[in-house]
């Protein structure tokens, strides 16, 4: 599936690859899946404040691991610590409760080499598939799926699944809340578990190339999941609206020739703290 042929030229054929693993008292999870991860460029967890030893045990469970502190709350700027962060070619977005298999990143990356800017994990594309979706869930995912194709022009068959991959050239291009702010623990708009949403509908928006990969989704491996979803499938609605609002609002003043600032893009030095 793609929305577009939009290359960027000069990527790499054998990507160095980030792994950005947003983490807030998974240590339980991490003590398992850090091991799994394939060898990779950089494995970069992104600790949320966590009081469970978090980031000791990541440290024990995979020697050079990378991990740092997120600047504020929220998943979404914890995944926006890691992408300033990550010094990869690539950047796979993975969760730290198990979910993910660590064996279809290479999908995701191949993907990519072969000619995506965004590799859009699926479980409804054939061959995907999922270990912990209740049919509540997946009817609520395929209403939203239509809303947001058709607000976006796009194909997507999972919107509201968080396993994917991209080039970390695209970083700037997504906009996202400025990881340094001013003190104050206050969040953001995309700090939270919207930022998925934010993030595909940025891409589509963009009319970048977009690949679907097949992925099955597994179950979580400890701990109580954080997802409602009456509460969240109103969230990614609220989402998608918003962001169908804010294109709107660029097209037009593109029309009108009015003044608008470049994307948003920041130094990754430096992002958080390591720990």
């Amino acid at each position: 599936m793609a929305f577009a042929n939009r290359r960027v030229p000069r990527r790499r054929l054998e990507p160095a690859v980030t792994v950005v693993v947003p983490a807030k008292n998974e240590a339980a999870n991490l003590r398992e899946i850090l091991p799994e991860l394939p060898e990779v460029h950089e494995i970069l967890v992104v600790d949320g404040h966590s009081g469970d030893g978090t980031a000791e045990v990541a440290h024990a469970a995979r020697p050079g691991v990378r991990v740092i502190q997120q600047t504020r709350r929220g998943k979404g700027n914890a995944l926006a610590c890691g992408f300033l962060a990550a010094s990869g070619d690539v950047i796979v977005m993975f969760d730290a409760d198990g979910s993910a298999d660590p064996a279809e990143i290479p999908r995701f990356v191949d993907a990519l080499v072969g000619g995506a800017d965004f590799a859009k994990g699926s479980r409804f594309a054939p061959g995907g598939g999922s270990h912990d979706i209740t049919a509540l869930r997946a009817a609520g995912n395929s209403g939203l799926n239509k809303i947001s194709n058709t607000l976006f022009s796009g194909g997507f068959t999972d919107l509201c699944y968080g396993y994917n991959a991209f080039w970390r050239d695209l970083v700037p291009s997504l906009a996202l809340p400025p990881v340094f702010t001013p003190p104050g623990r206050e969040m953001l708009w995309g700090d939270g578990f919207e930022i998925e949403t934010v993030i595909n509908c940025r891409v589509a928006a963009l009319g970048l190339w977009i690949t679907e990969v097949p992925s099955v989704e597994r179950k979580r491996l400890h701990g109580e999941t954080n997802l409602r979803t009456f509460s969240d499938g109103g969230r990614v609605l609220r989402t998608l609206v918003a962001e169908w609002q804010r294109v709107g609002k660029q097209r037009r003043t593109r029309r009108f020739g009015e003044f608008t600032p470049g994307a948003l893009s920041a130094a990754a030095e430096g992002v958080g703290e390591p720990v």
